[in-house]
């Protein structure tokens, strides 16, 4: 008989499941059941097992079912033989309930006077007799600005709908339709809010009062300023939201709060949601037209509470990156702008833009190519990040590896371009071959019909650094050099020439979409270690293919940032640390407050350069 389990594992309660498939125990409630023709599945609250592999499996289960529902499990396992191959498939099938926190021990002496919340209880806590017990104890307040108002009201009756008594207080310093739920009693006070902004609703993560009258102020006023749907037509005007969409709102903040108080897990942690990052507290937000409601991670701008000031580690790949730029740029509560391809076309680059904060009649969007779609969202949330932080020294990067080379990029960049030339190009000969320059150079001057013309220059001789540019052709014998078009500092003079070529590509496909008038600082290969990490490449991807290039690139990044390092300095250095790392955080480091500190509480670097002192 085999298992395979289903959505998430059982909570580590620090017993084995034989040990804990005693003759007491009864299965969840709420777990469904469906019998198989060679075996059982079964669908707990937040964790699923499949048992299969013989017939004899449903005929088990038709032995145990009866027993598992009335609590007698003990009484059935007594009268079976002990050492019986029957006793032996009984045991080994209720220790795979019991691993998979399909089985809770039989109800207490003194169970919950409510059946209702003893049910929820039951089908929740890992221990129910101590989420009663704290339950029990605990005593709830709700403030509002009117006490008689329907989210108020609402909240009292779900809190007394749970077990708890409610004090209801009137708090003249609340805005109306803002509500503060606190518990005591069962450890430290923890209090949630629910309100609304625009045509949308929230309901805090639980924390401090503090920590919860900052996070509704912060997320009323980013849902008012985000009130208008992304296409532009008018969000639901307050009269028009039903009158239950209050009701529901106090509910859900009750809910959340009646689970900290008992010591469950939070309802935002149940869903297995793979936009959630673990660690991070998550907000609810609710729609009344559609009805919708979802939790997305959210931090603040005031982090008072411990667990608000943690830092995760930085991303494990590109996958990772990206789903933590999602999660800080949700068009309601995101507090950077999201990149996203749009309607931009993806040949014969892939693209992708985002429209920095600012007037109205006047947006900016910060439009960018990459190889592909995902390295393009990555550099433009990197660069609109840097340019949000208002410091034209600060470089931002997925991890410290990525920061380190764009920033040391873009320095070498600059220095080069300063330099005299007082050595000849690069013989092309060295580098018109490389498969991705012909493919991007042909792009360039076959399918979009752009005159230009490519340099590669040797940073310093002997040394493994190359920049190449690109530049228009200009019009007439005789010119002067045309305007750049795009430049890029790698490795080999192969890499460099097709990374410029891909620069000016993108430069040439976005001259109508983007606002700045010259190509943003080269960022090149900073990013191929973050894209082939746990990605395997075939035999066959030779540099030609996109995937090949990468992993070609990961492999020399390392060495050829020590290059650049030895070339321009001491290169950028993070801002030094506050006292004090937050728990989780990591080592000797903390968030900080402001832009940076949040990047940096969803694992991203902030580097500061130190300009021409490196």
């Amino acid at each position: 008989m085999t298992a395979a389990p289903t959505g998430q594992d059982a909570e580590d309660t620090g017993d084995t499941g034989r040990d804990r498939a005693g003759g007491g125990d009864r299965l969840r409630p709420g777990t469904a059941v469906t019998p198989l023709r060679a075996g059982l599945h079964l669908r707990g609250r937040r964790a699923g097992l499949t048992l299969e592999g013989s017939t004899a499996v449903p005929v088990v289960w038709g032995l145990l079912e009866e027993p598992l529902h009335t609590g007698g499990l003990a009484a059935f396992r007594e009268t079976l033989e002990p050492d019986s191959a029957v006793r032996t498939a009984v045991d080994t099938l209720l220790g795979r309930l019991a691993d998979h926190d399909l089985l809770v021990p039989a109800p207490p002496a003194a169970p919950h006077p409510d059946p209702a919340v003893a049910q929820w209880i039951d089908a929740t806590a890992a221990r129910p007799a101590d989420a009663a017990a704290l339950l029990a104890t605990a005593r709830a307040e709700v403030l509002a600005h009117d006490p008689a108002s329907p989210p108020a009201a609402a909240a009292v009756r779900a809190l007394e709908a749970g077990g708890v008594p409610v004090t209801l207080t009137p708090d003249p310093d609340l805005p109306p339709g803002r509500v503060l739920l606190t518990v005591r009693g069962t450890g430290p006070d923890r209090t949630v809010a629910a309100g609304r902004g625009g045509a949308t609703g929230y309901v805090t993560a639980p924390g401090s009062a503090a920590q919860a009258r900052a996070d509704a102020a912060a997320l009323e006023t980013r849902l008012t300023h985000t009130a208008d749907t992304a296409d532009g037509t008018a969000a639901p005007q307050p009269h028009e939201i039903p009158g239950t969409f209050a009701a529901l709102l106090a509910g859900a903040a009750a809910h959340r709060l009646l689970c900290a108080a008992a010591h469950l897990p939070d309802p935002a942690t149940e869903a297995d949601d793979p936009r959630l990052l673990p660690g991070i507290p998550a907000v609810l937000l609710a729609d009344a037209r559609p009805a919708r409601a979802d939790h997305h991670s959210w931090l603040g701008p005031d982090r008072i509470d411990a667990d608000r000031r943690i830092r995760l580690t930085p991303p494990a790949g590109l996958a990772e990156a990206l789903r933590r730029i999602a999660a800080l740029g949700e068009r309601r509560c995101g507090p950077l702008p999201a990149p996203l391809p749009g309607d931009l076309p993806q040949l014969p680059v892939p693209l992708a833009a985002c429209t920095l904060p600012g007037p109205a009649t006047a947006p900016r969007i910060l439009t960018g190519g990459g190889p592909r779609l995902d390295l393009a969202r990555l550099e433009v949330f990197c660069r609109a990040a840097e340019l949000l932080l208002g410091d034209t020294a600060s470089t931002v990067g997925a991890d410290p590896g990525h920061a380190r080379g764009r920033a040391l990029r873009h320095t070498a960049a600059r220095r080069l371009a300063a330099a005299p030339h007082d050595r000849p190009p690069v013989d092309p000969a060295r580098w018109s071959g490389h498969p991705q320059l012909r493919h991007w150079w042909t792009t360039l001057t076959g399918r979009l019909a752009v005159p230009a013309r490519l340099e590669v220059h040797r940073a310093a001789p002997h040394a493994q650094a190359y920049r190449a540019v690109v530049r228009r052709t200009p019009p007439g014998p005789g010119r002067g050099p045309g305007p750049l078009l795009g430049e890029a500092v790698e490795a080999t003079p192969g890499d460099a020439a097709a990374f410029a070529a891909l620069a000016a590509v993108t430069t040439a496909c976005t001259a109508e979409a983007t606002t700045p008038d010259t190509p943003p600082p080269p960022s090149g290969g900073a990013a191929a270690p973050l894209a082939a990490a746990g990605a395997p490449t075939a035999a066959w991807e030779d540099p030609g293919w996109t995937g090949g290039w990468l992993a070609d690139l990961a492999g020399r990044e390392e060495a050829f940032l020590d290059t650049l390092h030895r070339l321009y300095g001491a290169g950028p250095a993070t801002t030094p640390p506050a006292p004090g790392s937050a728990p989780g955080s990591a080592p000797g480091s903390a968030p900080g407050p402001g832009l940076a500190g949040l990047l940096r509480s969803f694992g991203f670097t902030v580097l500061h350069t130190a300009g021409e002192a490196w």
